[in-house]
């Protein structure tokens, strides 16, 4: 058994191809999956499960991939007590439904990347589901996702509270909305609707709040920046987190603007989650670490009175 081996294994993990994996890795797809299949053959198990769509960790894999992420972490102490300047570079992956992303995440980016000059960041913004299936299965490290105040917490991951807020129309300056204190249910009714699609948590929120009520006419899209890049544009109105709004770009220019919904007492947390497990990679904890620290500073900063 090579140490290369592992670190193969834990990159087709972590893309969730071998054909990715092997591109990361400058390999050949041949030479990368016939490495993989020496060391399945060698530990008696199968480790993924090769499919059409691609290749994703199986159950025995699953089992073994904290003793593989253990031997790597080891592997770069020793590198590191030894003064070794060529480090294997490592990749963290973050799955995000785009909730906060500018005002927390890419400072989060920003400080981690200037103290892990070698390890990559990747941002990959899908659904809650898909950010859940890929932190089960490894080929995310961490997963930003929305969660209304109230709801069971999935028992396989560990939770962390980023940001707690209330759910908010967001609208253009000049929009009709924008002159009121706040919004009722039947005045949201009166603007075209852009929508989260279905598997968001706000396409929850909103379906309920509206009782089965629809708008005037609807847009549906994927995560808070395309919908406030289309309110920004006069497309209609949209319902996100506050804390996915102050603070973003467009409302900092005045392209977008917030008021709270009358007689909602809602509550979403932007939770960070992270697979239960007895090993988990330095550069995610430390990745972690930064998003507890950064969150807590925004925290502070939207909760203090304006200059």
């Amino acid at each position: 058994m090579r140490t290369e081996q592992l670190e193969y294994i834990a990159a087709v993990t972590r893309l969730g191809s071998l054909r990715r994996a092997a591109e990361e890795l400058r390999l050949s797809q041949p030479a990368l999956s016939e490495t993989v299949r020496n060391l399945e053959r060698e530990l008696g198990v199968d480790l993924l499960e090769r499919k059409r769509s691609g290749a994703t960790m199986s159950a025995e894999g699953r089992e073994l991939l904290p003793h593989i992420v253990s031997v790597l972490e080891a592997v770069d102490r020793l590198r590191a007590a030894a003064g070794e300047q060529h480090r294997v570079s490592r990749m963290v992956r973050v799955g995000t439904v785009n909730a906060a992303t500018v005002p927390l995440l890419i400072p989060v980016v920003r400080e981690f990347r200037a103290a892990h000059p070698l390890t990559q960041v990747e941002v990959v913004a899908v659904q809650q589901s898909e950010i859940h299936r890929a932190l089960s299965e490894g080929g995310l490290d961490l997963g930003l996702v929305n969660h209304l105040d109230g709801d069971d917490m999935p028992a396989d991951f560990e939770s962390t509270a980023l940001l707690s807020g209330r759910p908010v129309v967001c609208v253009r300056p000049d929009s009709p909305l924008a002159a009121r204190p706040e919004v009722t249910a039947a005045e949201l009714l009166t603007e075209p609707l852009i929508a989260m699609r279905t598997g968001y948590v706000m396409h929850r929120y909103v379906h309920r709040l509206l009782g089965g009520r629809s708008p005037a006419f609807s847009y549906s899209t994927d995560g808070a920046e395309m919908g406030k890049l289309m309110v920004a544009e006069g497309l209609g109105a949209t319902v996100l987190p506050d804390f996915s709004v102050v603070g973003d770009p467009l409302e900092r220019l005045g392209a977008i603007t917030y008021r709270p919904i009358a007689g909602d007492t809602a509550r979403v947390l932007l939770m960070l989650r992270r697979r239960r497990a007895e090993s988990v990679p330095q550069a995610a904890r430390d990745l972690h670490e930064v998003f507890v620290r950064a969150a807590r500073e925004l925290t502070d900063t939207l909760a203090a009175p304006p200059a």
